[in-house]
């Protein structure tokens, strides 16, 4: 028997929480998965899982076992990743998961520089918003907006996103421009979303000096993907809460607009997370490095985009008074 893959085995049955779970992120057949279990039980004379038709139980000999030789397994690899970094370039397959609107609009615009840095990584992308089992899927780490709940995940910080209110002209024409937030629940139109395994939708929030707003306006439409919430209100459909980055190009064409702009939203946090069960490999590290300087500098990229349009703006209002005085004297 080898003991190694054995124990690499028996963890992995631990996390995931089945034989079938297991041999299907391992990539081997169950009866092997079985089979090393049932091998590594008789070697060390112990019974470590209580199998039934439903679950796999683990007995107290087993949770030992299990603590000891997940920390010894951790340790093998980043004793192999250190000594196989300073050799070679890092190599293999880094599975990711993220929103599609992460992936079109931050990380795939900038892939080029991380393939160019590490040719012998392959990168495989889940594209969605949804619960990701890290284990049984294999799922490396993920790009997630909001503070993590799960407590067994390592969440690392990268950025904040900032949210603006946002409409077309052509709505507005036809519902005029709100003046205060408590507008979009009496008059307005909103669109709605929701994450569809959490079953609500999320409401507006709006803040001003030690002020917080929190309005649900009316919606005709719900949806639970970023980039079809910024369609439909590029559309007219209504009024849309979302992060700056993802309407740039909308607003420079004019196809929306910022409304409420004294009524900023909080920013949300940008984390990279990971399972804390699992070690991050050499492949694993350089990717999340990579992409948290990469996402730092998109920060910084839209808070000066940001400051610059903002002088501009103030600019341009400094000459309109400037002439509207003129004109008046």
């Amino acid at each position: 028997m080898d003991q190694l893959t054995a124990m690499r085995v028996f963890t992995r049955v631990v996390e995931t929480g089945n034989f079938s779970k297991a041999a299907l992120s391992l990539k081997m057949p169950k009866t092997t998965v079985t089979n090393l279990v049932q091998g590594l039980e008789g070697h060390l004379g112990t019974k470590l899982l209580n199998r039934t038709t439903r679950q796999v139980v683990v007995t107290n000999d087993g949770a030992l076992y299990y603590e000891r030789a997940s920390r010894l397994l951790a340790e093998l690899d980043e004793l192999d990743g250190s000594l196989s970094s300073s050799q070679a370039q890092p190599s293999g397959k880094v599975r990711v998961a993220l929103s599609g609107a992460f992936a079109d609009q931050l990380v795939m615009p900038a892939l080029c520089d991380f393939h160019t840095r590490y040719p012998k990584i392959q990168l495989e992308f889940d594209i969605g918003d949804r619960i990701v089992d890290y284990i049984a899927e294999n799922v490396d780490c993920a790009l997630r907006g909001g503070t993590p709940n799960d407590q067994s995940l390592v969440a690392r910080k990268v950025a904040e996103l900032e949210l603006r209110t946002y409409a077309a002209p052509l709505y507005l024409q036809r519902k005029g421009v709100p003046q205060h937030p408590n507008d979009l629940e009496n008059e307005h139109t909103g669109i709605g979303y929701m994450k569809a395994y959490e079953g609500r939708h999320f409401p507006m929030v709006f803040r001003k000096d030690d002020a917080v707003i929190e309005v649900q306006p009316q919606y005709v439409i719900s949806v639970n993907e970023a980039r079809s919430y910024v369609a439909a209100a590029i559309a007219g459909i209504g009024v849309a809460q979302t992060v700056s980055f993802m309407v740039r190009d909308a607003v420079a064409r004019g196809e929306l607009v910022e409304i409420l702009g004294d009524w900023p939203r909080d920013p949300i946090p940008l984390y990279i997370v990971y399972p804390q069960t699992r070690h991050l490999s050499n492949k694993v590290r350089v990717f999340v490095d990579w992409l948290a300087k990469m996402l730092q500098d998109v920060e910084r990229s839209e808070c000066n985009r940001g400051r610059i349009a903002a002088e501009t703006a103030a600019g341009r209002n400094s000459q309109d008074l400037i002439a509207t005085k003129r004109v008046s004297a």
